[in-house]
Order: C-alpha cells, then structure tokens, then sequence
C-alpha cells in the first residue's frame, strides 16, 4: 500500500480541513488554476482556429503545390505546358496526394461604365474540385463547365461586385492585353455566382470561370495550360511532398520540352504564411505566463499547507517517517487539488469554445481579420497536452517549495500543540 498516497486521499476528502485558514487560500489558488487553464485552451483552440481559416483560404485560391513553365517567374501571366504529362500516372500515386488539376491564368480588368478593376481570370476545367467556392458562396450558382462547349459564366466576389455594381446575371466586360498586340481583347461573360471569403487581397483580385477562354484569348491549344494543382491530404507535410513531386517531374522531363518547376503556397505567399508563424509565438507567451501564475499560486497554497500541518508532520517525523515521504504527501495532496481546479478550468473553456463554434457570440471585422467570426479549433489532443503538461510542471514547481517539511523539528512541532 502507498501510504503517502493514502494520507493524502485523507487530507483532500478531509471535510474539517474547511476551517483551516489555508482552504481559504487553496480555493483562491484554485480559481487561478482553473481560470489560466481556461485561458490556455481558449487561446489555442482560436489561435489554431484562426490559423487553419485563413491557411485554408488561401489554399483555396491556389491549391497546396503547382507544376508551372519555369518561364512563367511569378507573374499570372503564364507560359503555357502540355496537359498530357508523362509524370502524372506516378504524381497521382505518391502517398499523400488527394487530386491533380489543371489551370490558367490570365491577369486583366473588368470595365463598367463608372467603374475599373484589375483582375485575374483563373480558368479551370472538368477536373475542378469546386468544394472552396461551394462553401463561400454566397448568391447564384457555379460555372457548369463541360469538355464540349465554351461557358460564358463565371463567378466574383461579392467585393468586386459591389465596386462594379454588378449583380447575379449582369455581363462583365473583360478586356486582356496579349504580348505584340496593341489592341485589348474582350470578353463578355455572364455573372452566375457570387462568392465571398473575407480574405480581401483575393477576393478583389480573382474571378473563376472556364479554362478555354484564356486557351482562346492566348491562342493556346486544347492541350495547353498554365499548369497543374495539387491539393494534398497533410498540409504538415507540404514541404517533403513537394520534393517528391519535384523529382517526379524531373524523372521524367524531355529533351527539347518545356522545363517545368514546383511551387508551393508557402513560397507563393510567403509574407501570410509568415504571419501566421508569429501566432505560434503569442500562444507560447500566453501558456507560459498561465502555468507560471498556476505554479505560484499552488506554491503559495503548498507553504500555508505545511504551515497548518505542522503537528502532523512532527508527528510523522517522531514515527520515523523520513523528509521525501512527508513531503510525497504532499506533493499528492497539491496534485489532487491541482487537478480540481483543472477540471473546472476545462469545463469553462471547452463551453466557451463550443459556445463560439454552435453559435458564432464573438463577431470580427473581416475587413481587419480576414474572418467574421472568431474561428476555433477544438482538439482533444490540445486539450490532453495542456493539462497533462500543466500537471507536470506546476508539480515539478512544487518540489522545491516542499523542501520546507525537513525545516520542521518534532520536538518544536508537538510541543507546541
């Protein structure tokens, strides 16, 4: 039997404790156990949150990796690739990569009579996965793009829409300058589908219609694009499939033949996925600052504990009991009272969370935050790191403090009772 472990069952179930000064003291500290814990979940359950949304958008308008000419530099205006690859049997067979779809890009301006706006088409094909644009949309419909006929549809913004004055069914006037041609060239294409993601920087640059009217407009082929997406499972493991893609492309690259190169979203908008680096840094400030005042609150509450025991410890020492023992006693007790206040700390966040996530309470300017909502991200493997982590070092706190039990003479302790 653990009679460490039984003593301080004892002394935690132990309902005459409650007149003792240091319950008083022990609920304060709990409170401050239970309120940081709720502070740490809810701040990595929004810091993720938020960090998954806006990668997720971004991701949305691009994809995870692209397969482009190596001509192409940075600019939407692209060189144009063979659609028939001999590398995408073995790209479509490397573990992690859920579709491969082809695109075009064209960069260009929409025109009303009162109004101009620079834009870029993006034109894709059957393949498209329209699941980003689905859940953003907000008024209309999606193009129905097929292999046999030319859509004249495409969907904007409700952010271009508004500047233009343009509504669900309108024709937008599009013009495109080609490289040696002096003369503009124009599309009229019809307004079928509105979406909106808060993410400004693209929702007033990017409009989505058909692929065949930028292989028009560049006099490309039926067989040439601007390049392929690739949309991935594991966004953790971006970097190392992209090198498996890389040399992929490379294994099979032809004499003669376009060189092709791999881009990863990371690299394409390094300065957001930077930002959303230094998030990291504020939940480490945050977690640190918590578990500090937790550990100082139960060191607290751990001092006035020995304090009040003084009898008992005296005692023990006259039994024979040896320092590490009596101090085990109490390391046991603050973990059992640690862990209370912990569970009210996880019932506190865990409803703010869920609270959020059912029903959106804490609005955001989308103009600012990219987002409406305070977006969350509840995990229970956050939730079992946090507190098994708190447990672990506001005990690995209290061990110093609890050297104050071998200071305790049983002669002095006893005789003063």
């Amino acid at each position: 039997m653990n009679t460490e472990l039984f003593i301080s069952r004892r002394l935690f179930f132990d309902k005459t404790s409650k007149k003792f000064l240091s319950q008083k003291i022990i609920q304060i500290a709990l409170v401050g156990i239970a309120l940081g814990l709720a502070v740490m979940i809810i701040s990595v359950a929004v810091v993720t949150g938020f960090k998954n949304e806006i990668r997720n958008k971004v991701i949305g308008f691009g994809s995870h990796i692209q397969v482009i000419n190596f001509d192409s530099n940075n600019s939407y205006e692209t060189k144009p690739i063979l659609k028939n690859q001999y590398f995408l049997t073995d790209a479509k067979n490397i573990e992690g990569v859920e579709t491969i779809q082809v695109f075009a890009t064209k960069p260009g301006m929409i025109k009303t009579d009162e109004y101009i706006q620079g834009i870029v088409f993006k034109g894709v094909d059957t393949d498209y996965n329209w699941d980003f644009f689905s859940n953003n949309l907000i008024e209309g419909k999606l193009p129905l793009i097929n292999d046999s006929t030319r859509i004249n549809e495409i969907i904007l913004s409700d952010l271009v829409s508004n500047l233009l004055k343009l509504k669900l069914g309108d024709l937008a006037v599009l013009y495109f300058i080609n490289e040696k041609e002096s003369t503009p060239r124009m599309l009229q294409l019809k307004v079928c589908g509105i979406y909106s993601t808060s993410l400004e920087e693209f929702d007033k640059l990017f409009i989505i219609g058909d692929i065949k009217q930028i292989q028009r407009l560049n006099d490309w082929s039926a067989d040439e694009i601007s390049g392929f997406e690739f949309v991935i499972s594991d966004f953790g493991k971006i970097d190392d499939l992209e090198q498996e893609i890389r040399n992929t492309v490379i294994n099979y690259s032809e004499e003669n033949s376009s060189i092709l190169r791999t881009n990863s979203i990371t690299r394409e908008y390094p300065q957001i996925f930077d930002w959303l680096t230094v998030l990291d840094m504020n939940v480490w400030v945050i977690l640190f600052l918590m578990i500090l005042v937790a550990g100082f609150n139960m060191i607290s509450g751990l001092l006035v504990l020995i304090l009040e025991r003084s009898t008992m410890i005296g005692v023990l020492k006259a039994l024979g009991s040896p320092n590490w023992s009596i101090r085990k006693i109490f390391l046991y007790l603050s973990v059992f009272l640690t862990t209370r206040g912990m569970m009210w700390g996880n019932i506190i966040g865990i409803a703010v969370i869920l609270l959020q996530k059912a029903f959106h309470v804490i609005k955001l300017n989308p103009a600012v935050y990219y987002v409406d909502v305070v977006p969350v991200n509840f995990s229970i493997l956050h939730l079992l790191l946090l507190n098994v982590g708190s447990v672990l070092i506001t005990t690995l706190m209290l061990v110093v403090p609890s050297y104050l039990v071998s200071k305790i003479s049983p002669d002095k302790s006893i005789r003063f009772d």
